[in-house]
C-alpha cells in the first residue's frame, strides 16, 4: 500500500520544514525496500518554491491539480503570519481537501494556514513557542497548547518549530508501519527518537544552556550527557576550576537552584522519558541516570512527579499507545 504525502510549499516557506518530513518518509521507503510513501511537493501555481534560506524546491504539481492525498503537510514560514492573501488561499484549499484526506498536518507556523481553514476550531494544537501568543490572539477558537512538541487531535496534527516536524513525521511513520520502522528511520537520520508530543519545546537543559555564560557554558552542555557519572559539587566545581563553595554560590545566584537540585531535575526528567520509551527495568533506568539504589530513585521520582515510576510508566505508555 502506497500512501501519498503532499508537502504544501509556498514562497519563503521554511526549507527544513519541507525537507525534514520529506527525508523521514523517503528513509522509510529505503529502509523497508518498498514504496510505502509517495511524496509530492505542491506549490500554489506549480512554480518552484524558493525557501526563506534561499534553497529552491521543485514543485510536482499545482495545488488545484493535486491528486487525492493520504496526508497533507503545511510547513511554516514568516509569510503565513504576514501575508493574509496567501494564508487565506492556503486555508481555503486545506478546507476543500479536508474531508477527503486522512491526515492534515502543520509544522511550526504552518499552524496559521490550518487555523485559517477552520479545521483546528475546537481542537488542541500547538505551534512555535515564539508565535504562540500571537496565534492564540488571532485564532481564539483553537485550544492552543504552546509548550508541546507536537499534538495529534483526531485527523489533524500540529507541531512546534522546525525539527519538531521530524518528531511528528516519525510518529506518523510509526502509526503506518510500526515502531520498528520508526526506530530505524530515527537511527538513519541520527535523531533522538520518541520525543513525545507532550514533551516541552523548551526543555530544562536548554533553559540552563541559554542562561549559562563564561565557565558555566561548557558545563551546561556537558552535564546532560553524563547523568550516570559522579555529578557531585566537587566534581562539577573541578570542571570549571572553582572551589566547591564558590561554585555553589555562583550556581545558585545564576540559576536560582543548587547544583544538586539541578542535577536531580535532569536525572528524573530523563528517567521519565526512558520509562516511556524503553522496556528496561526500573532499577536499570535508575542506574542509567546515576542512581545507585532503586529505593532512592523511587522516592526522588515521587517527590518530583507525584506518582511512582511504575505508575508513571503505566499511565503514559498507555497514553502513547
Amino acid at each position: 500500500m502506497t500512501r501519498r504525502i503532499a508537502l504544501v510549499g509556498y514562497p519563503s516557506a521554511n526549507g527544513l520544514d519541507l525537507a525534514g518530513p520529506c527525508e523521514a518518509f523517503a528513509s522509510a521507503n529505503g529502509l523497508t525496500g518498498s514504496a510505502a510513501y509517495e511524496v509530492l511537493m505542491l506549490s500554489p501555481d506549480g512554480e518552484p518554491i524558493r525557501s526563506e534560506s534561499g534553497l529552491t524546491f521543485l514543485a510536482d504539481v499545482a495545488l488545484d491539480a493535486a491528486p487525492p492525498l493520504d496526508t497533507l503537510i503545511v510547513p511554516g514560514g514568516a509569510r503565513l503570519r504576514t501575508d493574509a492573501e496567501l494564508r487565506e488561499r492556503l486555508g481555503r484549499w486545506v478546507a476543500a481537501r479536508a474531508a477527503g484526506t486522512r491526515r492534515i498536518v502543520s509544522v511550526c507556523t504552518g499552524f496559521y494556514a490550518l487555523a485559517a481553514s477552520g479545521v483546528l476550531d475546537g481542537r488542541r494544537a500547538t505551534t512555535h513557542w515564539r508565535h504562540a501568543a500571537d496565534a492564540a490572539r488571532r485564532f481564539p477558537n483553537v485550544r492552543l497548547e504552546p509548550d508541546a512538541i507536537f499534538i495529534r487531535d483526531g485527523a489533524v496534527s500540529t507541531s512546534a518549530g522546525i525539527t519538531a516536524g521530524i518528531d511528528l513525521a516519525l510518529a506518523l511513520i510509526e502509526e503506518d508501519l510500526g515502531p520498528s520502522v520508526s526506530l530505524a528511520v530515527a537511527r538513519e537520520l541520527v535523531v533522538y527518537l520518541k520525543r513525545s508530543g507532550g514533551q516541552l519545546q523548551y526543555s530544562e537543559p536548554l533553559r540552563f544552556q541559554v542562561r549559562a555564560s563564561g565557565r558555566l557554558a561548557d558545563l551546561a552542555a556537558w552535564i546532560p550527557g553524563h547523568l550516570d557519572e559522579d555529578l557531585s559539587i566537587e566534581r562539577l566545581a573541578g570542571r570549571v576550576n572553582f572551589s566547591p563553595r564558590h561554585f555553589a554560590r555562583v550556581f545558585k545566584q545564576t540559576f536560582g537552584l543548587t547544583p544538586a537540585e539541578h542535577v536531580e531535575q535532569l536525572r528524573l526528567d530523563e528517567a521519565a522519558q526512558r520509562l516511556i520509551a524503553s522496556g528496561l527495568t526500573l532499577e536499570a533506568i535508575a542506574q542509567s541516570v546515576g542512581y545507585q539504589g532503586g529505593d532512592t530513585f523511587r522516592r526522588a521520582f515521587e517527590r518530583r512527579f507525584g506518582v511512582s515510576p511504575s505508575s508513571y510508566r503505566e499511565r503514559f505508555a498507555a497514553a502513547a499507545a
